[in-house]
């Protein structure tokens, strides 16, 4: 039985059925509104530093907190002509990162293409990686093509334990993990003097925010160290976004309101500043263009009277447009907010 939320035929693998629950909650004054009293309305782009490119929601792993709503039963996946289309916008310009997610974007198969004609153009490139993918046969020579392309490997690993991590990504998935990680390190991934870098990804379990990162940090350095002889560059936390199956997981354990409420709460003016939104731009696996990953997964694209496709980009325009906010942006700007690596989501120090 497939775990998706689409392959469920579960009502929230519609964005408007997500994005209605999200309209109606209650015990928080909308988004907005908390950037207006904040002086913060509207939010605009500074800027576009990063190209995203999600290639598609097709991934050998079906995680609980997922907010694509990937697994092995989805069949979105990007075309050879968008693709083309990603390159040649990519081409005109002088963004200098291209970070590629999924999904698991290294089953896609234009991803080796994008990752070397990116690296051809001198732009560095990040992929968003489960760890897992590198242990699949067809993906035996992963790892090795990521390093000679000298690929930035941001790494999703929920904890560094294994029960925890199976709880959030599957059966057996930390111990696959850390086989890859090993991989990696014997590559010189995370090795500082390398430079081949290797950043870990924490999202909590639960219904709750995560710690502060560098405390964090150190932690996962000493039990990884000490437990598997692993090394990595940064780790970075991330929120979980009350969207898809982490919403799902909310309403059905009744922490749906709570959650939101926390987040209202904490919400922090001055991480607004570094939201991912504000420096790059989002392309979905169809050419749609938003102004993040969140946006693209509740069918937000970017403001009416903007590009909205790839054919269409125009940096000089997209670079200061207004972006498209609701209720999941509470995910961003709570506390510290949260930090995702190149894409830098707030004024939290990563990379």
């Amino acid at each position: 039985m497939p775990l998706t939320l689409l392959g469920r035929q579960n009502p929230l693998a519609s964005s408007d059925e997500q994005l209605k629950v999200l309209m109606d909650t209650v015990g928080c004054p909308s988004f907005e509104r908390r950037l207006e009293q904040a002086g913060l309305f509207p939010l605009h782009a500074t800027g576009i530093t990063i190209l995203q490119i999600n290639v598609g929601k097709l991934c050998n792993q079906t995680c609980r907190h997922c907010h694509v709503d990937a697994g092995p039963d989805r069949t979105e996946i990007m075309s050879d002509e968008i693709a083309d289309l990603c390159l040649a916008a990519l081409t005109k310009t002088d963004i200098p990162t291209i970070d590629i997610t999924g999904g698991a974007p290294e089953l896609n198969p234009n991803f080796r293409r994008l990752v070397e004609r990116a690296r051809t153009l001198g732009r560095h490139v990040i992929d968003r990686c489960n760890l897992s993918v590198l242990l699949l046969p067809s993906q035996a020579d992963l790892a090795e093509f990521l390093a000679s392309h000298r690929v930035e490997i941001i790494a999703s690993l929920p904890a560094y334990r294994a029960s925890q991590t199976d709880a959030q990504r599957g059966h057996g998935n930390f111990e696959k993990s850390i086989e890859a990680l090993t991989r990696l390190n014997k590559l010189g991934y995370g090795r500082p003097e390398s430079g081949l870098a290797l950043n870990l990804v924490y999202n909590p379990v639960g219904a709750f925010l995560p710690p502060k990162q560098e405390a964090l940090e150190a932690q996962f350095r000493k039990e990884l160290r000490t437990r598997y002889d692993i090394e990595f560059n940064h780790l970075y936390t991330v929120t979980n976004m009350p969207i898809s199956r982490f919403l799902e997981f909310l309403i059905e354990s009744g922490n749906y309101d709570a959650y939101m409420e926390r987040l209202a709460t904490a919400f922090n003016p001055a991480a607004v500043a570094g939201v991912m939104c504000r420096s790059m731009i989002s392309v979905g696996w169809d050419g749609t263009l938003y102004d993040c990953d969140f946006n693209q997964m509740l069918t937000l694209p970017v403001k009416e009277g903007m590009p909205r496709h790839i054919r269409d980009f125009d940096p000089t325009r997209l670079s200061t447009r207004r972006i498209v906010t609701g209720n999941h942006c509470y995910g961003c700007t709570a506390g510290a907010g949260s930090s995702c690596g190149g894409a830098v989501m707030t004024a939290t120090p990563t990379q």
